[in-house]
């Protein structure tokens, strides 16, 4: 059974930055490596929204909101997503969520508030 575990949320002042980790485990490594992996934000009352997206096979894709402030990656090895936050604005204060073989994380909160 496939779990994602998030860590790596927390408030932070405007212009600040955070890196949050999402660790599957369970997952095959195989299996991991050739998925594709996503970050997702939600605001209360409206929508969970893509924000940065690892293709299978390789190759990125961000929203326009984050693009060049943020940066998604994955250590294959250790089964782990990343998504390195920066230049944060309060605009990306959100739950952000991490996404695998339609899994989802639990959750991590973001504040960016000065």
């Amino acid at each position: 059974q496939v779990q994602l575990v998030e860590s790596g949320g927390g408030l932070v002042q405007p212009g600040g930055s955070l890196r949050l980790s999402c660790v599957a485990s369970g997952a095959s490594g195989s299996d991991f490596s050739r998925a594709a992996v996503a970050w997702y934000r939600q605001v209360p009352g409206k929508e969970r929204v893509l924000v940065a997206r690892f293709r299978a096979f390789g190759g990125t894709n961000y929203a326009d909101a984050v693009q060049g402030r943020f940066t998604i990656s994955r250590d294959n090895a250790k089964k782990v997503i990343y998504l390195q936050m920066n230049s944060l604005k309060p605009d990306d204060t959100a739950v952000y969520y991490c996404y695998y073989i339609a899994r989802w994380g639990q959750g991590a909160q973001v504040t960016v508030s000065s």
